[in-house]
């Protein structure tokens, strides 16, 4: 029996999602896109889910599409890949747009769809070994799972540009000073210090952070008065909440508030 694509568990309000196709460069196919949906389908809808950490085994963090995969369906290569990307984009449509943060450890290459992966995280924590490539091009193909979108905001167009038409490969610690992640730790302490982002969030309050996740995504497209309306309506509706009214009587009290959902 072959293993599992995905491990999945929850525990102290926390969803921890582990790409596990090691012998596959943790490779998307069929299997893995169609069973990353459900489990992230399901996480948007379950409340006591406050975090979510994605992370992955082996030496990869996720090579991106599994082109043996791909290979399997050569006669019908397009049909499959459109197939593919619309498992995958779905993911990235709800993780996006979810109440919850999303933390991403980045253990190893992260290449075309698992570069896209990898800095879709609100918090992007990548080991010192861990790199970075699109690749897309190198292989005749144009970005999913969000690339395009996602990387003129965070390095600017003419870095995407170089990062896209030439498949430029960069370090963790280039990939920090470019902002694609939070922060770089040794390898050895990834998993720890991730988890322990991941749980630290998983205890905060969720309302306010679902409300900043809608405030940036939205800020792309709004004018600087709708921004505003939208950050007085978002305030008030947090300061009004359970979480506000704790944060601010801890804050006046002078101790750590109990954040409770």
């Amino acid at each position: 029996m072959s293993e599992k694509p995905i491990l999945f568990k929850v525990e102290n309000n926390l969803a921890t999602i582990t790409l596990n196709r090691p012998k596959a460069a943790n490779g998307l196919n069929m299997e893995l896109g169609k069973e990353l949906y459900e489990i992230v389908r399901q996480i948007d809808l379950d409340g006591s889910v406050r975090a979510v950490l994605i992370n992955a085994n082996g030496k990869f963090f996720s090579a991106g599409g599994d082109l043996k995969y791909m290979e399997e369906n050569f006669e019908n290569l397009g049909p499959t890949v459109k197939h593919l990307a619309d498992e995958l984009h779905r993911c990235m449509a709800i993780l996006a747009r979810m109440e919850k943060p999303l933390i991403v450890a980045v253990n190893g290459m992260a290449a075309g769809a698992g570069f896209s992966i990898a800095i879709s995280g609100d918090i992007v924590i990548a080991a010192e070994s861990a790199q970075f490539t699109l690749a897309y091009t190198a292989a005749g193909l144009s970005p999913d799972g969000g690339a395009s979108h996602r990387l003129p905001r965070l390095v600017g167009l003419r870095r995407a540009t170089e990062l896209l038409f030439l498949n430029r490969r960069l370090s963790a610690q280039e990939a920090l000073e470019w902002g694609l992640v939070t922060q770089v730790v040794p390898d050895e302490e990834l998993n720890e210090k991730a988890e322990k982002i991941a749980l630290k969030l998983a205890s905060g309050p969720t309302g306010s952070f679902a409300t900043v996740k809608k405030l940036l995504l939205a800020s792309y497209d709004n004018s600087l008065e709708t921004q505003l309306e939208m950050e007085a309506r978002g305030i008030a509706a947090c300061a009004s909440s359970e979480n506000g009214k704790e944060g601010i009587s801890a804050f006046l009290e002078k101790r750590k508030p109990n954040f409770r959902e």
